[in-house]
């Protein structure tokens, strides 16, 4: 019960129903607030409890200075939990683990269980193997239960043993297009209570659902635990960036286009921990579907949500999507009862304003690595000509005006160019070169929610089969939609022929593709590409293309809408200006350009009307978490702990609790620490956290096979993220990974300083040997440690291999706050400073003094750290809320919960 200071609690009657709400006019200079922060208000009024939320924090939100630095901690309480399985089998797994963990406490097991409703979406598990038949959709499905069969039993427990946990089974779809189409309530009633519908998932693209006025971001597993078990979240009241949006996307233009835009200018800006909003009359204009594509792509704006206040669109969505009339009449009355309703007029008070004319938007993609990095579509093959010197040259050649002429490479029209000759199964040859578009993929959350960017891609298909084209044969064509309804909408437009004709068959409903599960290159190929060591690249629909994280053949990857994503695997090259240049030529030998075969906006609308209807939306989620048959028929175990099968190699019990007692033990300083890895600037999860394909002669490889595994079962980093063993093995092993301890290595190496000359070694090997001499370990980093996706992993590998401390220049947030929630110490270089002017080379052996501090109830600002060497400086605490200091004082977020529950 909210102890109600403000006497803000009233009731809203909607048509025969009555709702308790808490409202937030009652609360002086509430009028003025972003979208958001009434959101974040109307969260402190309803929780208030007099202690860890008081009338002074709601006051503190009332009286928000827009231009102040965030200084003022809140605790916000998140209304439901969303996972999907990669992130949420180890979230199930650690429960499981907690329960047995209370257990053994002398505490009640079932006091473990959400206390607020949790759902978590099967959809990172389907690897594209198959591809371009008529049958490749169900062969994955057949490789994905067989790979997959031990975690979906442990899903199906939990399922059972949790209450108010639900699984939405395989081949459904991806979790944010499931979230928008069925999960999402814009106005959550829960025990006579009517409030918005506010969330934290376990995947940094949670924030799609912004584009319907759902405020929720990332978080990294470990925090979404506590979120479950009713800890709320701790945060400071952050700056809130407007983004005005004025007039109309020109003819031509589509939604990526558009998001490619904006996240190009919120990256030049700066928004990390910031909120984005949009507003402005060009918000009324921004159909919902290119909302939530907006929304999703906040992790690589960096922001941490980036959402649209509630109007007519929000409502037009809801009942397409089958929502019943009274939650569509519930979420109107109630948006314009507490001034959530979208005024385009408004000028809310802002901490800082962008403004884009949608009218100024042009065709773009973006790459080679990085979301942010747009490229003009007119320049791309040019842009590309330059980029590409990047991955066929070392950095010395790549400068040089001139070469020997035995060293030089080939160019052909000013670009390297290694020609060469691939024999196909049935004894046809063709030739690929640097550039070679090896992966053309429809597939991610961010475009497949799209129907008009689905259509056109479809439609683009239909023109081109038509004039007698399709895909190169060494282009990889997948499609993976979002959900079912986009197979429904393409099957009644009659389109799906043309995509299969073009090589775009359905692979799966999943993340595919985004996520490094693309699945294996054709044989020739791949063995083509590494052996002559060409430059190739893929061209996917999704927000993710950093380095090794597509496919580990492909260095260079593009970002781009769906139509052009079916360009691209006709026309089979980056060096290939699809602006200009001829994709091919029609049955007649004419050419065929990117303009004959581009679908008109009139034409997309259309189709877009006449083929998609509230019918499909409730057809395809009538039964969401039933499962089809395969799924029913999974043996499960029964009772309230898990029975751990000794021999899995998928789910194994995590030793985070091992010799745990009810009281902490103190924080102590870190003496005699060695450097396990010393990195750069913007070293993502990707680069720290397990992901994509294991390979054999690495140590996660070695302890599958030591574990009677055979190499085609491996699976990938994700599937196995219930196994600590495995997982603990694939930490800071990405295959890009660059650690400046071992220079001219590439991947998961160090140098192991327990051994004499300090050689070259696995990370992981060298750890156990660090660990068994009883040496901490640190980590020392650049800009953004951490950005990218909000992976649980990259923070408890890192923990599990024995890192105490890591020293950055900066920090993306989720990263920073997940490495508290393991333990782990996040310290900054001091303004202005680095490893490298510090004469830092990693070779040092460190000491960390003045973190006792955290025991007298106080977080320092700053420790000394000095070195064997004789380099000495304050490093700054990131511990930045006392929250956070809880966490790490208690060793870590879950000890912390679980201390909390045995007390209660």
């Amino acid at each position: 019960m909210s102890a109600n200071s403000f006497d803000a609690r009233s009731t809203l009657r909607v048509g025969d129903e009555s709702y308790e709400i808490f409202k937030l006019d009652k609360v002086e200079g509430s009028a003025r607030l972003p979208y958001s922060l009434k959101v974040l208000l109307e969260n402190l009024l309803r929780t208030e409890d007099g202690a860890n939320i008081t009338a002074d924090h709601i006051r503190a939100i009332g009286s928000w200075d827009s231009q102040a630095q965030p200084s003022q901690e809140i605790q916000f309480t998140p209304a439901r939990v969303i996972m999907q399985d990669f992130t949420g089998v180890p979230c199930v797994v650690d429960l499981a683990t907690m329960r047995e963990a209370v257990k053994e406490l002398g505490g009640d097991a079932d006091k473990v269980n959400p206390l607020s409703p949790a759902e978590l979406v099967i959809d990172h598990s389907v690897i594209a193997d198959k591809f371009g038949t008529a049958d490749a959709f169900g062969q994955n499905v057949e490789l994905e239960y067989g790979r997959n069969k031990e975690r979906y039993q442990f899903l199906r427990w939990g399922q059972t043993a949790f209450d108010d946990f639900k699984v939405v089974p395989p081949g459904t779809g991806i979790v944010h297009q499931v979230n928008i189409e069925k999960l999402a309530r814009t106005v959550m009633v829960r025990n006579g209570q009517a409030y918005p519908d506010t969330l934290v998932g376990t995947d940094s693209h949670t924030t799609m659902v912004n584009g319907l006025g759902v405020l929720g971001w990332g978080v990294g597993g470990i925090e979404a635990e506590a979120a479950m078990l009713g800890q709320p979240v701790s945060m400071l009241i952050p700056r809130v960036v407007g983004f005005k949006l004025t007039g109309e996307l020109p003819a031509g233009t589509t939604a990526t286009d558009l998001v490619l835009t904006i996240t190009e200018m919120l990256r030049k800006h700066g928004v990390v921990g910031k909120f984005v909003e949009f507003y402005g009359e060009g918000v009324a204009a921004t159909s919902l579907a290119n909302r939530a594509t907006i929304g999703n792509m906040s992790p690589e704006f960096g922001s941490t949500a980036a959402i649209f206040p509630i109007d007519d669109e929000t409502l037009k969505y809801l009942r397409l999507t089958g929502r019943d009339e009274q939650q569509v009449a519930l979420v109107e009355a109630y948006a314009k009862e507490q001034g959530l309703w979208l005024d385009p007029a408004a000028e809310p008070d802002f901490s800082e304003k962008l403004e884009l004319d949608l009218s100024t938007v042009v065709p773009s993609i973006a790459g080679p690595k990085r979301p942010q990095d747009r490229i003009v579509l007119a320049n791309a093959s040019q842009q590309f000509a330059q980029d590409v010197r990047n991955y066929v040259m070392d950095d010395e050649e790549a400068g040089k005006e001139s070469f020997p002429a035995s060293d030089a490479p080939a160019f052909s029209n000013g670009v390297p160019s290694k020609p060469t000759t691939v024999t196909a199964p049935d004894g046809s040859t063709y030739e690929i070169d640097h550039g070679a578009v090896t992966v053309a993929a429809i597939t991610s959350c961010t475009n497949t929610s799209n129907p008009y960017v689905m259509v056109a891609a479809a439609l683009v298909a239909k023109k081109a089969v038509e004039k007698g084209l399709t895909r190169k044969p060494w282009v990889k064509t997948t499609l993976a939609p979002g959900s079912k309804v986009v197979t429904d909408y393409f099957d009644k437009a009659g389109l799906t022929p043309y995509l299969d004709k073009v090589g775009f068959n359905l692979v799966g409903y999943g993340c595919t593709t985004c996520i490094g599960n693309s699945g294996p290159l054709p044989e020739e190929v791949s063995k083509a590409v590494n052996d002559a060591d060409l430059a190739v690249t893929s061209v996917l629909s999704g927000n993710r293309n950093f380095e090794g994280r597509i496919n580990p053949d492909v260095k260079m990857n593009y970002l781009a809408s769906p139509p052009l994503v079916v360009a691209y695997a006709i026309a089979g090259s980056m060096k290939v200006d699809i602006t200009k240049d001829a994709l091919g030529a029609d049955q007649d030998g004419n050419p065929v350009y990117l303009k004959d075969i581009w679908p008109s906006e009139a034409e997309v609308n259309d189709v877009v009307a006449n083929s998609i209807g509230e019918d499909m939306f409730n057809k395809s989620y009538q039964d969401v978490f039933a499962g089809d048959a395969q799924w029913q028929a999974l043996s499960i175990p029964t009772g309230n702990t898990f029975e751990w099968d000794p021999q899995s190699t998928y789910v194994r019990k995590p030793p985070y609790f091992e010799g745990m007692t009810m009281e902490t033990t103190p924080v102590s300083d870190i003496e005699g620490a060695r450097v396990l890895a010393k990195l750069g600037d913007s070293v993502t999860t990707d680069h720290i956290s397990p992901a994509g394909a294991i390979k054999a002669d690495t140590p996660a490889g070695k302890y599958l096979t030591e574990h009677g595994v055979e190499r085609r079962d491996f699976n990938s980093y994700g599937s196995r993220r219930g196994n600590h063993e495995v997982m603990i093995r694939g930490t800071f092993a990405n295959i890009r990974l660059r650690n400046q301890i071992a220079p001219g290595t590439e991947g998961g190496f160090t140098r192991d300083f327990t051994k004499e000359d300090g050689p070259v070694s696995f990370i992981y090997d060298a750890s156990q040997n660090y660990q068994a001499a009883g040496t901490p370990l640190a980590i020392l980093a650049g800009k953004e440690y951490g950005s990218g996706s909000s992976r649980d992993w990259a923070a408890k590998g890192t923990a599990l291999l024995g890192v105490k401390a890591v020293i950055a220049e900066s920090y993306e947030r989720i990263h920073r706050s997940n490495l508290i929630g393991m333990g782990v110490l996040p310290l900054q270089f001091p303004e202005g400073q680095t490893a490298e002017n510090l004469g830092l080379t990693g070779e040092e052996s460190f000491s960390f003094t003045g973190v006792t501090e955290l025991n007298e109830g106080r977080t320092p600002s700053t420790v000394k750290v000095t070195t064997d060497t004789g380099v000495e400086f304050d490093a700054v605490v990131r511990i930045d809320t006392p929250g956070e200091a809880d966490y790490y004082r208690n060793g870590g977020i879950m000890q912390y919960v679980l201390r909390s529950l045995i007390r209660k």
